[in-house]
């Protein structure tokens, strides 16, 4: 690594945190092993109350590993996972591992098109997918390629007094079965996997460079496409997140997954982190503040990754319904901006910290965050993780390294930064140079400290919830409705931190505007977040010399409407 006298931010390190990790040598197996053989009769995960101990994780991790095996997975092979946070979610997580498979991560309340393109891109033969969500896989075209497909029941993975509940004949048991699984034909279950032999130990492990996760994201530009995290990304990845925290006692902790593993935030900091550091990992398959204060009223978090939403809610359901959050230590928020109203308000009710951090799904996802100490400073993303280099250079003229203090595009590279973009040889390399340096996209400023404040965003991606969104993608599916003859979606800022998506469009002649319709019309073909929170007509775009709609004089405009109706 790079001398100190590089890093200028190593000397506002929290104490106890090292400038570099030691390189990673196993793979995500290995790690998974390393804390069942540590913390064989500790819990390891939580659901609903049900507990499931490191040595009844590892074994059924064997066993599907096996099970997987019998299905005809083989190494290098992708195998898709369309579930929320369950515990079956980890056990696939690792069994497909294990086998030298590649997992590729899904949104389960993706629409079927949505799903569609992805499954195009990676090829997956076999998904192992949520009840709920199995009939739409089945009605893919048989050219995706799809060919198993393994049924996960999230009520098999409840304790029995509320499996008993569920069978109930009441209204609400008929609701809440209606909202956790779906009857299934013609897909394998996920019992059946689990129920066969353990996978022998001849199966080799994979190597540390070998491709372990296609996680897809919007990256820095445009249309979602697959990023490539190796074992070693992944498991440096949760080396530097533990660094980072010394005073998280391994075998002890506990961990909230309260976002979802299918996102990379959630992903690091609960599938390999907490699992790595032999914590309790609580699973929520949703979030849901009174089911939250519920577990915290028996066990409050050691450790919880969120957004800042999810802090401000669980603080004004807390408040409402009287429940203590004391006792949570330390919350890293990522994902979008944290105010220092929800900073101030959540440490108050905890006594903990809050702290904000930064990443990108192509650096597994996290880069810098602030110190868990006194030597944070608001406003800003932090601090480089350990083994990792920043530059803020010249986007016009990346050889140029930008003054301290002047803005410039912030670049990374480190054991964490990513292969390149799933069957995009073109767009990887607009990324990512043949020195393993990554143009993340931002625009930021870097104090003598080293700490980094975002400035901009040079592509325009919006933030939303946590959630990249394409503005072209959003747009794409708005065009097809048929009294639109143009429009342009951008992000708006919300007073809570982040952006909402909105949409300003030009009518056809003769076509009424109703945007009640228009949104119902995007519920139709996207996922929630990304459908406009609210929709303008206008009677024209701004555009440059050549045509293109200059989308920041779109947020001058919208910001100008949404004032005058204020």
């Amino acid at each position: 690594m790079s001398s100190d006298a590089e890093r200028p931010w190593i000397s506002s390190y929290a104490e106890g945190v090292p400038a570099d990790i030691d390189p990673p040598t196993h793979s995500l197996p290995h790690l998974i092993e390393e804390s069942v053989a540590a913390y064989g009769d500790h819990v390891a995960l939580e659901f609903f109350g049900r507990t499931t101990t490191y040595r009844e994780l590892g074994a059924a991790i064997d066993r599907a590993a096996g099970g997987l095996k019998r299905l005809g997975v083989q190494a290098g092979d992708r195998v898709a996972l369309v579930l929320p946070n369950c515990p079956q979610h980890v056990i696939a997580f690792y069994a497909v591992l294990r086998l030298g498979a590649v997992v590729v991560e899904h949104n389960p309340l993706y629409t079927p098109r949505e799903m569609r393109h992805q499954f195009e891109d990676h090829g997956a033969k076999l998904a192992i997918a949520w009840t709920k969500v199995v009939a739409s896989l089945q009605d893919m075209p048989a050219d995706i390629g799809l060919e198993t497909i393994v049924a996960v029941d999230l009520v098999d993975a409840m304790p029995a007094r509320l499996r008993i509940a569920l069978r109930l004949p009441v209204k609400k048991a008929r609701e809440s079965r209606a909202q956790l699984q779906a009857k299934v034909r013609g897909a394998v279950r996920w019992d059946e996997v689990v129920s066969s032999k353990r996978v022998k130990a001849s199966v080799p492990r994979p190597e540390v460079e070998d491709l372990a996760l296609i996680q897809y994201t919007s990256g820095t530009t445009g249309v979602p496409k697959g990023a490539m995290l190796t074992h070693g990304n992944l498991v440096a990845n949760a080396a530097q997140a533990r660094a980072w925290v010394p005073a998280v006692p391994r075998g002890t902790s506990v961990v909230y997954a309260v976002l979802p593993l299918f996102h990379a935030h959630g992903l690091t900091l609960c599938l390999t982190f907490a699992m790595s550091m032999g914590a309790r990992l609580v699973l929520f398959p949703n979030f849901d503040p009174d089911t939250v204060l519920n577990v915290v009223k028996k066990r409050p978090a050691t450790f919880l990754p969120a957004v800042p939403p999810i802090y401000e809610r669980l603080v004004k359901a807390a408040k409402a319904k009287k429940v203590s959050l004391s006792g949570i230590e330390i919350a890293i928020s990522g994902a979008m901006s944290l105010p220092d109203t929800i900073v101030g308000l959540w440490e108050k009710e905890t006594g903990g910290y809050l702290v904000e951090g930064y990443g990108l799904t192509e650096a597994s996802p996290v880069l810098m965050a602030n110190p868990v100490g006194s030597t944070r400073k608001a406003g800003t993303v932090g601090l480089p993780m350990p083994s990792t280099l920043l530059r803020v250079v010249d986007p016009d003229d990346r050889s140029r390294t930008m003054p301290i203090g002047e803005p410039g595009e912030l670049e990374a590279r480190g054991p964490q930064i990513f292969r390149g973009y799933w069957r995009r040889p073109e767009e990887t390399a607009a990324v990512l140079d043949a020195d393993g340096w990554l143009r993340t996209g931002d625009v930021v400023t870097m104090d003598e400290q080293g700490f980094v404040r975002i400035v901009d965003r040079i592509k325009e991606l919006i933030i939303t919830g946590g959630f990249n969104v394409s503005p072209t993608e959003v747009e794409d599916e708005l065009r097809a409705y048929e009294g639109i003859a143009d429009l342009s979606v951008v992000g708006l800022p919300h007073a809570r931190g982040g952006e909402d998506v909105v949409a300003a469009v030009i009518m056809k002649p003769g076509s009424s505007f109703d945007e009640d319709a228009i949104r119902a019309f995007a519920r139709s073909a996207m996922t929630p977040y990304k459908v406009p929170r609210r929709v303008f007509e206008v009677d024209e775009l701004p555009r440059s010399i050549v045509g293109k709609v200059l989308r920041r004089q779109v947020v001058e405009l919208l910001t100008a409407r949404l004032a005058d109706e204020s």
